[in-house]
C-alpha cells in the first residue's frame, strides 16, 4: 500500500515504469477528445468543484484514463472527501500514476498524471482516510467509469 512517503519519493527519485507508453501529438489528442478534456487534460487544467459527472457516483468499476483507457483506480477505494472532485486512497496498481512536484500558483503540489500516457488527473494529498493518508483528487473529465469491470471479492 502506498504512502505519502512513497509519493515524495517517487517526486524525487523517479517514478514507477508503466508497462507501456501511449503517445500522440497535440493534434492526435484534440481529435480524440472534447475541448474539455483536452484542457484538463493535456493542458493540466482543472474543473470546477461538484461540477464533474463522476463526483456522486458510486457505482461498482474501474476508473480509465479518458485519453488511453490505462485503468487508474477501482470503485472500493473511492470515498466522499467533500473537496468537489473524486477521490481515491490508492492507484489500482502501483505504477497506474506517475507523480510530480508542482509549484504552480504559489503552492506546492504533487501532480498526479496517468503513467501510459501522460494526462493530468489532478493532485494528491496527504489527508486521506487510513489506512494509506491519501487522497488522490482526480478531474472528472480525466476518467471514465467502466462497469463492465468488477472488483470479484
Amino acid at each position: 500500500m502506498l504512502n505519502w512517503k512513497h509519493i515524495i519519493n517517487y517526486t524525487v527519485k523517479g517514478n514507477p515504469t508503466p508497462n507501456k507508453r501511449v503517445e500522440k501529438t497535440e493534434n492526435e489528442w484534440k481529435g480524440l477528445l472534447t475541448p474539455k478534456q483536452f484542457r484538463i487534460t493535456r493542458l493540466k487544467g482543472t474543473e470546477a468543484p461538484n461540477t464533474g459527472a463522476l463526483c456522486s457516483i458510486y457505482d461498482e468499476g474501474q476508473y480509465n484514463c479518458i485519453c488511453c483507457n490505462s485503468p487508474l483506480f477501482d470503485s472500493t477505494i473511492k470515498f466522499s472527501s467533500g473537496t468537489g472532485w473524486p477521490s481515491f486512497t490508492q492507484p489500482i496498481k502501483e505504477d497506474a500514476i506517475k507523480y510530480e512536484k508542482d509549484t504552480a500558483f504559489g503552492m506546492i503540489r504533487v501532480e498526479v498524471m496517468c503513467n501510459t500516457c501522460d494526462a493530468h488527473l489532478g493532485h494528491i494529498f496527504p489527508d486521506g482516510p487510513e489506512p494509506s493518508g491519501l487522497r488522490y483528487c482526480i478531474n472528472s473529465a480525466s476518467m471514465q467509469l467502466n462497469k463492465e469491470h468488477t472488483n470479484d471479492k
